[in-house]
């Protein structure tokens, strides 16, 4: 459904108060200087229009109805531009207003409406699209930020859009909650459209198949809406996109290989959706790409083999994926440029390759939540940028050989707990440098010894006679129990010790 549309009456403003009084000697001494300023710069007012100091350029009629009957329809019927002189374009321009001229005339190119400045346009609490704006027959820009924030407002219809002449070149909502309904079609005539950003807002539908026309579009923004259904195999038809951002919205289905056909894109966001199915091999071709965020997602089917010819890729974030398979499938070392990789929580197993010790950029490293096996790799430690690194909620095994410089500069961003047989010499390391969390070595086979120890139920022996009233056993000794002095197995005793030696085994088996 349309918005409500609804036209205003405008009142022409003749100047500033302090113009408006008798004319006086103060006046007519003004007018005096500004002949003499006219003659000595020897133009004429149409001189000073088609090219001279601008000023002094007037506004269109028509273009001032439609500039100021449209800022009335967002911030209120008490807005009538009186403050304002000679017009919007002059010496006391509007915050958020910018012109330019054309033919000698004034005429708005950017419109910015929201509380981006303290003195800045802000909507009122009904703030309503009017005709108005689409009259603007030079307008490059539109933006809208924190504007709609009462559900539920609309965006115009495709009659309206439709109005725009081709110089439409970035058109932005913003954090604007009450802003509801489905993307115009029409956006897909825009055709000069450069950057099209619809952020946190209450849009939801699906994605248009017509944006795909809009083949010099830059940058394509859709996150922290509604959005349902597919990403459209069409959106792959950009050539000259350098940002792609839907995440957090509803986003469904698998990716299309045509996203392999963004060869110019530098940033790739599809985080926070549901997108599902295997990674497609065609995302190997963005050679250019920087960020690769696509966490929280459903992709399964394990790494892309070809990630590793991304040799620009800084970022890789796959967390909350169940991809599976193993960290090797990839050769890391290709990965030169990265400085984030994000791995948490995506059903990877085997161990961590040695390779990761080649990525000489890497600042931030996260294999939580896995199931990860084997020894960490000490050569990690080498890393001369690495300043976070989590492996904890893991299988790792073994000692971590990392020095005390190590745990003093990493502090609390080295995460190694949850791994049961993952241990630090403590003997090795200071009383403050140790990793969070995590046992000494040598701590959990003294604990297994002494619940043993109290598993053996040592008081029916000690009831038969067998080892004095110490209770002491010579023969644990190899076990890891202490022998108290006595010497040998008695002989008389042959299948109590053996039962007794039955009882240690099963319970270390």
């Amino acid at each position: 459904m349309d918005p409500a549309m609804r036209e205003y009456t405008f009142h022409e403003v003749k100047g500033p108060p302090e113009l408006q009084y008798s004319m006086g000697g103060s006046v007519c001494a003004f007018l005096t200087v500004m002949v003499l300023c006219m003659s000595l710069h020897g133009s004429t007012a149409d001189e000073s229009y088609s090219g001279g100091d601008s000023d002094e350029a007037p506004m269109d009629k028509s273009e001032k109805v439609a500039l100021y009957s449209a800022i009335r329809g967002f911030v209120g019927d008490w807005w009538n531009g009186s403050d304002l002189y000679p017009d919007p374009c002059g010496w006391t321009p509007i915050q958020g207003v910018s012109c330019d001229l054309f033919n000698g005339q004034w005429s708005v190119t950017s419109l910015n409406i929201g509380p981006v400045h303290d003195n800045s346009l802000v909507c009122s609490e009904n703030p309503l699209f009017t005709p108005h704006m689409f009259h603007l027959k030079h307008l490059k820009s539109i933006s809208f930020f924190s504007c709609f924030v009462k559900p539920a407002q609309t965006l115009p219809s495709d009659i309206y859009w439709d109005q725009f002449p081709g110089s439409l070149e970035s058109v932005e909502f913003r954090s604007n909650p009450g802003l509801t309904g489905g993307i115009p079609g029409s956006f897909g005539r825009l055709l000069n459209l450069q950057s099209l950003v619809i952020l946190e807002n209450g849009l939801d539908g699906v994605l248009p198949t017509s944006l795909g026309s809009l083949s010099g579009l830059k940058r394509l923004v859709l996150s922290g809406n509604r959005f349902t259904g597919t990403i459209p195999d069409c959106l792959g038809a950009m050539p000259d996109l350098l940002i792609l951002d839907v995440s957090g919205n509803s986003l469904s289905g698998p990716l299309p290989p045509s996203i392999g056909d963004l060869i110019s894109l530098l940033k790739l966001d599809l985080s926070n959706n549901m997108l599902q199915g295997k990674l497609p091999s065609e995302l190997g071709k963005l050679k250019s790409l920087t960020l690769l965020d696509m966490r929280n997602n459903q992709f399964s089917g394990g790494l892309a083999e070809s990630f590793q010819g991304m040799e620009l890729l800084e970022e890789l974030v796959l967390s909350g994926n169940p991809l599976g398979g193993k960290l090797d499938a990839i050769e890391w070392k290709n990965l030169k440029s990265l400085t984030v990789l994000d791995l948490t929580a995506t059903g990877m197993s085997g161990e961590i390759p040695r390779t990761f010790s080649q990525l000489k950029k890497i600042r931030f490293l996260g294999l939580s939540n896995n199931s990860l096996s084997g020894y960490l790799p000490q050569k990690l430690e080498s890393l001369p940028c690495l300043s976070s690194l989590y492996i904890n909620g893991n299988n790792l095994t073994g000692k971590i050989k990392f020095s005390p410089g190590f745990y003093s500069r990493m502090g609390r961003r080295f995460g190694a707990w949850d791994n049961p047989n993952l241990c630090y010499p403590i003997d090795e390391l200071g009383p403050t440098n140790f990793p969070y969390r995590v046992r000494p070595c040598g701590q959990q086979e003294e604990e297994e010894r002494e619940m043993l120890w109290d598993s053996i139920p040592r008081g029916k022996l000690l009831d038969s006679g067998y080892g004095g009233a110490r209770g002491d056993f010579h023969f644990l000794h190899p076990l890891g129990f202490s022998s108290n002095g006595v010497d040998g197995i008695h002989p008389g005793n042959f299948w109590l010790d053996v039962m007794l030696l039955s009882v240690v085994l099963n319970n270390i088996l």
